[in-house]
């Protein structure tokens, strides 16, 4: 039976839009897109590690609300536990600190890009009931 990593990501909105980021060069999945966040480490809720994923790699502060959806996908070189939350930018300005591109699209814009494989039910999800 496979382990499977506990991985949070945000689902940001701001103005009927949510944010994406692209992976960078040299990492698994490069170049496609994905939602912040991460693993959790030992110890860690998966808000907190949400919390300083969001740090990390955007330099925002978020606050962390409900669940938006959870799901289970297994790549060639990992099995991912996936945690989306719904969360709000409590202090800062998303910056590209990890990913080599950052954008803002509504959900009629998701078809233009690329995602990470584990997240096509939330796509799916976002696709079909718009904004929040």
């Amino acid at each position: 039976m496979k382990k499977y990593t506990q991985v949070v990501a945000a689902l940001i909105w701001r103005e009927g839009k949510f944010l994406i980021c692209r992976r960078p060069a040299g990492k698994a999945r490069e170049f496609l897109w994905e939602f912040a966040g991460g693993k959790t480490e030992i110890g860690e809720t998966k808000e907190e590690a949400l919390v300083r994923e969001c740090r990390e790699e955007l330099g925002i502060t978020v606050s962390v609300g409900e669940v938006y959806m959870e799901v289970r996908h297994e790549y060639p070189d990992l099995a991912v536990d996936l945690t989306l939350f719904c969360c709000e930018i409590a202090a800062g300005e998303p910056q590209k600190l990890e990913h080599c591109e950052l954008k803002w699209i509504t959900p009629d814009q998701i078809p233009l890009y690329e995602f990470c494989p584990a997240d096509e039910a939330i796509l799916e999800r976002l696709r079909g009931h718009g904004a929040n």
